[in-house]
């Protein structure tokens, strides 16, 4: 099948064109990085957002939902959420 946007240049504010599970976990980055993370099963996320230099926690996050922010770790600790998908 042939893919009409193939040669569009990807940016943040077109659609992923891929998407990958996402194990949250104490210190590995996640690659790529995502331009949005979509959660399957609700709860708490605590992640680091790609400029940032603290982490944050996403509280009663509900599922189904997608979060608009370029996480460079999800960690294991604090994160009660799963299912967690990335879009890139």
């Amino acid at each position: 099948m042939a893919d009409r946007f193939d040669t569009q240049v990807d940016s943040l504010s077109q659609p992923a064109r891929e998407a990958f599970a996402i194990t949250p976990h104490a210190s590995n980055e996640i690659d790529p990085l995502p331009k949005a993370i979509y959660v399957g099963t609700g709860g708490n996320i605590t992640l680091r957002a790609a400029g940032s230099a603290a982490d944050v926690v996403f509280k009663n996050v509900a599922s189904g939902q997608i979060l608009d922010v370029r996480a460079r770790y999800i960690r294991a600790s604090g994160t009660t959420a799963s299912d967690i998908v990335g879009l890139s």
